[in-house]
């Protein structure tokens, strides 16, 4: 009987030491475009925990001094979601930009990498747009 106890006692421990958190992000890059110098873009990075532990992010560190990154603090249950939000302030800063920011958690993947790119016009620019996209052309019946 001890025996038995042992082994289940066993078995049940090593599956928690399996059980791990694993982030994963709907995207990991985001274009702003064109954006107007002095405006603050933002950009929510959404991602679940598709794993069988709680997943915390311990730090998201920015690449620069101009990107200011923000994350879910409490952690995040399998199943369900979090976010790291980063910051770009144009300011002062004309011309195309990339920047990344560094998620460390405790997921399986302890480090990941997010960046995101862009262009800063100066103040006034006009702004276009991008072009909506178009359906495909309906082919015609030759009956």
């Amino acid at each position: 009987m001890k025996k038995l106890f042992f082994v289940f006692a066993l078995v049940f421990v090593a599956s928690f030491a399996n059980a791990q958190g694993v982030i994963k992000f709907k995207s990991e890059s985001h274009d702003f475009g064109k954006i107007e110098e002095g405006v603050v873009a933002t950009h929510v990075f959404e991602f679940t925990n598709t794993g069988t532990a709680p997943v915390v992010i311990s730090n998201a560190s920015p690449s620069c001094g101009c990107t200011t990154p923000d994350w879910t603090k409490e952690p995040v249950m399998p199943g369900k979601t979090g976010k790291v939000t980063a910051a770009f302030s144009s300011a002062g800063r004309p011309g195309g930009f990339s920047k990344t920011v560094t998620v460390i958690s405790n997921a399986e993947t302890p480090q990941i990498v997010l960046s995101f790119k862009g262009e800063v016009v100066p103040k006034g620019t006009v702004i276009e747009a991008p072009a909506p996209a178009k359906a495909p052309a309906k082919k015609k019946s030759t009956k």
